[in-house]
């Protein structure tokens, strides 16, 4: 018995066991309630904007691809030299933003309300205190002024003009812009990643180019130098695009990002041929082309967003400087540890030959396109979390958890169902080497069988940052990683093809167990779950 009076044994229903949450109203997985409506409504426009990036990028491809073998090789190692050192800074920069901005929004919006409550009661006491009474109501039927010499009419004059000035002041309250100390933050950090990345890469063309491959006299070096030093003049606009992207997915609005995005990537198409083919300048073209749809992109959201937010913080003191360097810190550990690990993996691979290598490779982005798809949901979670773990609501924050869970799962056995048979069957679109084609469909079953495992751990991604668990989820995968890494060669070596695959299976199933222990033990931000009723 505690204190109270209540009993501390839990009564024996599993559905008490923090671990059954994950369970909690499964029923329910596909209903279009208010909650399934508003994850979906923030994960489709999500996902959809995240696909745009890579479709621009196949499509930019396809044109140089026009230019010869030599700049479609050349511009191949810029773009992913370019997405390599942009990963670095990007995604911690947008994780933490989501989160902040969002947890920041809404006690904003709480502050708000109880403002406007305490005015809406001083405009009640003010009136309560110019009332007449019976007997002043007497004298304005004969009359009569007050000893003041005020009349009644002017007195009540005067009690409408103080309403009207309080009710002006409630709807000023409410009109004016935000001002959200993380999102200016976000502007800050994003404007100088972006110089900082602009600058190394400049500077740097060279020597990084030769480190990934294309040294001194290579056909390909100078068409590549040209091309990533035009494509760095972008890096600023391409962080803060998506710093701001970060500040949007905060106000849970997921659908003006995709707008900006589709029309600026759209321009990037229209000015290819015209760049490249017409005006002749060729891999420079793709480019700048590139650049000035950033560029658009970028002043396109910052009016927007300008509109809403008042982006210059009163003081340097409003900004949250230390809390985005430790978390974002945090959250470059974390992905330092996810790069190696798959960039460890091709390595291997390529140890083994381009046969496998090619095959690895094809299984590869097929194994990772569930990440695009799952990174909706993820964003979902993560805004929603966000919001309803500043507002203390805690059955919104164990609903929205389970039910996006549950929707990865479900998307996960969708997608396994069709990688397994669209790879079977389509693996010669990928190579037309015999052997090639018979190792992917030696992968197949490690890419189809984990695609729910995969869509389960990016969206545990979005739970733990909606629940700013950033030091247990960069910890935790450091672990994994160190884990994995020692499974990537121990079966590299007794099994090759086949082992770098299950060791992937391990790595992936490592992260997923991660977020399964964390939510299910209820420690952490989820201690709230334990003696909960979850039935």
């Amino acid at each position: 018995m505690d204190e109270n009076g209540n009993s501390n044994i839990a009564p024996k229903n599993m559905w008490n066991l923090p671990l059954s949450v994950f369970f909690k109203d499964a029923r329910l997985v596909f209903k279009m309630d208010s909650l399934g409506k508003e994850i979906l409504g923030i994960a489709f426009p999500s996902a959809l904007a995240v696909a745009a990036d890579p479709i621009a990028s196949l499509i930019d491809t396809a044109f140089i691809g026009h230019l010869g073998p030599v700049e479609l090789a050349a511009a191949g190692v810029s773009i992913a030299l370019f997405n390599q050192a942009s990963r670095i800074t990007i995604f911690p920069l947008v994780s933490i933003t989501t989160s902040f901005v969002a947890e920041e929004n809404t006690i904003e919006k709480i502050n708000t309300t109880a403002m406007e409550k305490q005015l809406t009661e001083n405009i009640k006491a003010k009136s309560n205190e110019v009332m007449l009474d019976d007997h002043a109501l007497r004298d304005i039927e004969k009359g009569a002024t007050k000893e003041n010499g005020e009349t009644p009419t002017e007195s009540l004059a005067a009690n409408d003009a103080n309403t009207n000035i309080c009710n002006k002041s409630a709807s000023k309250t409410r009109r004016k812009k935000r001002h959200i100390a993380s999102a200016s933050t976000a502007l800050l950090f994003g404007s100088i990643l972006g110089l900082l990345q602009a600058a190394t890469l400049i500077l740097a063309a060279k020597p990084l180019l030769g480190a990934m491959g294309l040294k001194q006299g290579s056909p390909m070096l100078l068409p590549a130098v040209k091309y990533l030093r035009l494509r760095s003049l972008g890096a600023p606009a391409v962080l803060l695009s998506l710093a701001m992207q970060g500040i949007f997915r905060g106000f849970k609005d997921t659908t003006t990002p995709l707008y900006v995005i589709v029309s600026g990537y759209a321009l990037n198409v229209a000015l290819d041929p015209i760049l490249i083919f017409h005006f002749k300048l060729g891999i420079r073209g793709a480019a700048i082309s590139h650049v000035l749809s950033q560029y658009i992109m970028a002043l396109a959201l910052l009016l927007i967003l300008m509109r809403k937010v008042d982006l210059l913080p009163p003081s340097i003191k409003d900004l949250q400087i230390f809390r985005f360097l430790k978390n974002g810190g945090l959250l470059l550990a974390r992905v330092v540890a996810v790069t190696f690990c798959v960039t460890l993996a091709a390595s291997l691979a390529a140890r083994l030959g381009s046969i496998p290598m090619a095959a690895f490779q094809t299984c590869l982005q097929v194994w990772l396109t569930s990440s695009l798809l799952a990174d909706g949901l993820a964003v979902a979670v993560q805004a929603i979390l966000a919001c309803s773990f500043a507002e203390k609501d805690y059955d919104k924050v164990t609903a929205t958890a389970t039910r996006t869970l549950q929707m990865s799962f479900v998307l996960g056995v969708g997608l396994s169902v069709i990688v397994g048979v669209g790879l079977y069957f389509g693996a010669g679109i990928f190579s037309k080497s015999v052997l090639v084609v018979h190792l992917i469909r030696i992968g197949i079953p490690f890419v189809a069988a984990t695609q729910p495992i995969n869509s389960l751990a990016f969206v545990f991604d979005g739970v733990n940052y909606g629940a700013s668990d950033f030091a247990y989820s960069a910890y935790s995968l450091v672990m994994v990683s160190l884990a994995s890494v020692t499974s990537l060669f121990l079966l590299y070596k007794s099994k090759g093809f086949v082992g770098i695959w299950i060791a992937l299976t391990i790595y992936m199933s490592l992260r997923m167990f991660a977020g399964v222990w964390r939510m299910g033990t209820a420690t952490g931000p989820w201690r709230f779950l334990r003696g909960r009723s979850l039935s």
